[in-house]
């Protein structure tokens, strides 16, 4: 099954690994919405990146998003010590059944990255499986909205050279390859 794909003149890859490693421009952190840190892909980001992360994210909070950051928006931040230059923090929505607009919402999670990616000038950016962990959002039904938002957004923005969807598991890497073969 392939795991590579063509949108323009951007790659877009799947693979399984630990996003915290990816040497990309940016990396997507799936934030609560207080973006501090927290479990999963959240936690491992702020863990390994350190104490910069959480100041930047502390700022942003106490300027732009005292409220805390709305699902599907996304903010950027330096990645301290990982080895990405900085970290997207968006906020998936949590699963409740699939009529709570949760596929817009997820949508506005990815492209809304994609668009903060593109306006910073970056040039890879690396992704988790957003809102499929503590979340619950089903990974067979995720990964079809992940990769039609990205997709979507590819083809009218043609100015980055790559996106890596990063997988945690096998399972959740053969689900996105073979949603993969339909979508591109």
């Amino acid at each position: 099954m392939r795991k590579e794909f063509k949108v323009g003149k951007t790659n877009v890859r799947l693979i399984r690994g630990d996003i915290t490693n990816m040497e990309t421009d940016a990396i997507v952190n799936a934030a609560n919405s207080s973006f501090m840190g927290g479990g999963g892909v959240d936690g491992a980001i702020h863990r390994k990146g350190g104490p910069k992360i959480l100041e930047e994210c502390k700022k942003i909070r106490a300027t732009e998003w005292p409220q805390g950051l709305p699902t599907g928006k996304a903010i950027i931040t330096g990645a301290g010590n990982l080895k990405a230059r900085h970290v997207i923090h968006t906020v998936g929505p949590v699963w409740r059944g699939g009529n709570h607009r949760e596929a817009e919402l997820l949508v506005q999670a990815y492209q809304n990255s994609l668009r903060l990616a593109v306006a910073k000038g970056l040039k890879t950016v690396a992704f988790p499986s957003i809102s499929t962990g503590a979340y619950g959002y089903p990974v067979e039904d995720a990964c079809h909205v992940a990769l039609e938002a990205v997709k979507e957004f590819l083809e009218k923005k043609d100015s980055l050279d790559e996106v890596v969807f990063v997988l945690f598991s096998e399972s959740a890497l053969e689900v996105y390859a073979a949603e993969a073969e339909e979508i591109f």
